[in-house]
Parts: structure tokens; C-alpha cells; sequence
């Protein structure tokens, strides 16, 4: 695959003027967090390449950040200096020849090949790439591959959001769920008093342990756990697996509990049995009993942390019009991370991954720990430098085991310039973690992204199973349970 690499020109200064890139757009530039986000989607029919660039022209074109390239001026300063952009020049229509291979399989092996590829910095850092590739759940497959410092999960989402209008009616913009945000109504059971003292409290806990995990607190070195220190520029392989919503609500529902701690409950409980499974064929030869209790034994040890991201904004409105300057819903990277350990054990009742989760993610949630990560990263930025800033940050998540997010999509079938969608599978690589899971709902669907380091994970479609069957059973004990009550 060859990709073009004209340089542009930038506009005539005194048409736009330029703006600095923040500081954590400039952290995503640095060598040693050189982060891109992708997002493969699926359509019903097939692209109609007018179409979609007239599209693309229409829409994100006329947005800075897709219609800029990034710049060093003359005090080093990094800056995006907007151009002229003709949208041909990043848009790739690869001839496919399958012959006798598989549709799933070619996909997976060309979003992973572009991972190796970094962007032309030379040009606005963006590319779509059209798939005339029929796979197993869709017809088509549109590409679309991010600089990070161009914008985060969220502004992804608003992209979609501006890009797309319902099926039913091409003239309005997909319906998105409300976000339950974190309000007065989490202090229920408490007085206002008791609940500042709790907030203060779980900030300096959790600030003490993001400052420990800097300095030396690291989990434990699983199966699942990269070395990212041997090479820079991995190949990541990226997987993705759909389930039906419908279950995770109605698992939502029973327990009390919000969508994204369902996930989390199923995430722990796929890999406990994952790594269960790993760490019982090391030792096999002691016995299939006797390997097995070891096993899970040694779960109960470990030390395994996800950095959940989160969205900071103070709303998440105004989606379709994010794009647009002045919008209270902020587009750029606005994500900070809470550190979450996963509690990983065999349980006999799939229920109590979900009880445990729910007990922790109640006192994360009482907590200032998203927003502290994000403010100190602006800190070290401007007290240290990107480079020394990156360099920490990348410490401290590498000292952790994995990343996890969770993005809410529309909530009916949408058109892409008139291009039905089946599905909506983006991730995120070029942090230092084998494994990063990502779930993206869209209609009645909830998507599995996995990006995994084939070199620690060399099976993702088993992990893919186990997320699958983890939320299989954990249905089944809730209809159970519902069942005898």
C-alpha cells in the first residue's frame, strides 16, 4: 500500500490564524506517546467514492484540526497552521485480491499493518480508507485512522455524530442516550458535610497511589503485561467482536448499577479466566488438578490495574455542533484516568465479579482522580517540558497492566453520507499497554475493540470468547436470581 505524501502548503497567513497545540496534543507528539486512534466501521452497502468525498468535503474539511498540519515555528513551539487540503490526497482505495482468503481475517491483518505506518506529517493528520471488502457483518468497510492530538474518543464520537443523519429520515442527526454525569444525586445517603470530607479523602488516597505507581509500584509481570521498552513501534493487532446491548441493560438493570460497570464486572471476569487458562498451561505438567488449583491461587496475587479513561468535560451535549468554535461541548483531548484494580478470581456465583467492581467504582466515582491525572499532565508539561512530561506519563502507565473506555454511539441506524452502518469499532494505540479495550454501543449493539501486542497476546479471539461467555453466564445468574425471587 502506497500512500501519498505531497506536501501541502499552508494557507496565507493572514487568512487563519494559528493556533498553539495544548498541552496534551503536545504530549500525544511526543516519541514516547506517539498515540493514533482508528475506527474501523462497517457498512451495509457498497461506497460510492463521489459520494463519500463530497462527504468529507462537506464535513470535515471544514473543521481546524482536519484542515491543519502541525508545525515547529522558529522558537520550537508547535502549532497548527491551517491549508489548503484536497480531500483525494487522504483518502486510500486499496486494491484488494482475496483469491482464497478470508474476508475477517485480511481486514484485521490490514488495520494492523497500519499501525506500522505512521502518518505524513506533512499534510493534516488524517486518512479514510475504503474497503470494497465484503466481511462477515458487513458489505463494506470505511477506515479511519487519527493523529490523537487531533482529538480524543469523544470528539471521534462528535464526528460521527456531525458525519451521520438517520436512516428513517435524512435530514436528522442521530439520537444519542443521555449521560448520567456525576451530580448532587451521588450524595444520597450522605450529608453534604461527610460527602466533601469523602471526596477529599478518596483524591489524596488515589493521588498517593497515581504518585507510587510513578515512582515504583507496578503490577504484577502476567502473560498479558507487555515490555514496551524493547521497541517503540510495535505491530498491534486489532480485533473486534459484537454483542446484543439488550443483555448488558438488562444485567444493568437487575444489579443497579451503570452499562460501563457491567462491562468492567465482564472484563474481570473474562480475564480471570483467560489468565487463568494461560497460567494453567505453563503448568500442566504438575497435574491437571493440581494445576488448576495453583492457578487459581495465583490469581488472587496479582496485581492487575486498568487506566480507565474519562471524559472531563463538564458536558457532553451538543455533540453535532462540538465541531464548531465557541460549543460548550469542548472538542479536543479532554480524558483523564482513574487507576482500577481488577479483582481477579474464580468465583462460583459469576455475580460477585459484578458486587466488586460496583464497590469500588462507587468510591472512584466520589473522587477527583480523572481530573487530577489530567491536570498534572498540563502541569509537568509546562514545569518539565513534552519530552520529560512523556516520559513520566509513559512510566506511570506502563506500569499498569491495561486501558479501558467505553463510548455511547447512536442510538438508531445512521447513514454515513447516505452509507448505512452496521457497525462502529474504534480503539486507540501507541501508549504502552498490550491490551486496550474499548466498547462502543450503537443501536441495539454493543462492540468489543480489542488493540493487543501480538507478542504477549497471540490468541485476542479467545479473549474475544471469554468476554463473550464471561457475559453469557453473568446473564444467566441474574435471570436465575430473578427467577427465584
Amino acid at each position: 500500500m502506497k500512500i501519498k505524501t505531497g506536501r501541502q502548503e499552508p494557507a496565507g497567513q493572514g487568512e487563519h490564524d494559528d493556533e498553539p497545540l495544548t498541552p496534551t496534543a503536545r504530549l500525544f507528539t511526543a516519541p514516547e506517546f506517539n498515540c493514533y486512534i482508528t475506527a474501523v466501521i462497517g457498512l451495509k452497502s457498497k461506497i460510492n467514492r463521489d459520494v463519500f468525498i463530497e462527504g468529507l468535503e462537506q464535513t470535515l474539511l471544514k473543521h481546524p484540526r482536519f484542515s491543519s498540519i502541525l508545525v515547529n515555528d522558529s522558537s520550537q513551539e508547535q502549532k497548527w497552521v491551517r491549508t489548503k487540503v484536497v480531500a483525494e490526497d487522504h483518502v486510500i482505495i486499496p486494491k484488494i485480491e482475496l483469491e482464497d482468503a478470508n474476508a475477517d481475517a485480511f481486514l484485521e491483518s490490514y488495520v494492523s499493518d497500519l499501525t506500522t505506518i505512521p502518518l505524513d506529517t506533512s499534510k493534516p493528520l488524517w486518512e479514510v480508507h475504503l474497503l470494497d471488502l465484503k466481511t462477515s457483518d458487513a458489505q463494506t468497510v470505511v477506515v479511519l485512522k487519527i493523529h490523537h492530538s487531533v482529538g480524543d474518543g469523544m470528539s471521534l464520537m462528535s464526528l460521527v455524530h456531525a458525519c451521520t443523519r438517520k436512516t428513517s429520515n435524512h435530514e436528522e442527526l442521530p439520537s444519542l442516550p443521555n449521560e448520567n454525569r456525576l451530580s448532587s444525586k451521588s450524595m444520597a445517603g450522605y450529608s453534604r458535610l461527610i460527602w466533601m470530607v469523602m471526596l477529599v479523602w478518596n483524591t489524596l488516597c488515589d493521588a498517593l497511589k497515581f504518585i507510587a505507581t510513578t515512582m515504583f509500584l507496578k503490577d504484577t509481570d502476567t502473560p498479558i503485561k507487555g515490555d514496551f521498552r524493547l521497541s517503540k513501534s510495535k505491530r498491534m493487532c486489532l480485533v473486534h467482536r459484537t454483542v446484543d446491548l439488550e443483555d448488558i441493560k438488562l444485567i444493568k438493570n437487575a444489579m443497579k448499577m451503570t452499562v460501563n460497570d457491567v462491562l468492567l464486572g465482564v472484563a474481570q471476569a473474562a480475564l480471570s479466566e483467560y489468565l487463568e487458562r494461560r497460567y494453567g498451561e505453563k503448568e500442566k505438567k504438575a497435574g491437571e488438578h493440581e494445576s488448576k488449583r495453583n492457578s487459581s491461587n495465583m490469581l488472587k496475587e496479582i496485581r492487575l490495574r486498568a487506566c480507565l479513561l474519562v471524559n472531563i468535560r463538564p458536558t457532553t451535549g451538543d455533540l453535532a455542533n462540538m465541531m464548531a468554535k465557541g460549543s460548550k461541548c469542548k472538542w479536543g483531548n479532554w480524558i483523564g484516568y482513574m487507576l482500577f484494580p481488577l479483582s481477579l478470581a474464580l468465583h462460583d456465583d459469576p455475580l460477585e465479579h459484578l458486587r466488586r467492581v460496583k464497590s469500588i467504582i462507587q468510591r472512584k466515582k466520589n473522587s477527583l482522580e480523572a481530573l487530577l491525572t489530567f491536570t498534572s499532565t498540563k502541569i509537568l508539561i509546562k514545569m518539565l517540558g513534552v519530552v520529560r512530561a512523556a516520559s513520566l506519563t509513559s512510566r506511570t502507565i506502563s506500569n499498569t497492566t491495561m486501558s479501558f473506555s467505553n463510548l455511547v454511539g447512536p442510538t438508531e441506524e445512521v447513514s454515513l453520507y447516505g452509507h448505512p452502518i452496521t457497525y462502529i469499532a474504534p480503539s486507540a494505540y501507541g501508549h504502552p499497554h498490550a491490551l486496550t479495550m474499548h466498547f462502543q454501543s450503537y443501536m441495539n449493539k454493543m462492540t468489543i475493540s480489542l488493540t493487543v501486542d501480538p507478542t504477549a497476546i497471540c490468541d485476542p479471539h479467545q479473549l474475544c470468547d471469554d468476554l463473550e461467555e464471561s457475559l453469557r453466564s453473568i446473564k444467566a445468574a441474574v435471570q436465575e436470581r430473578n427467577a427465584t425471587q
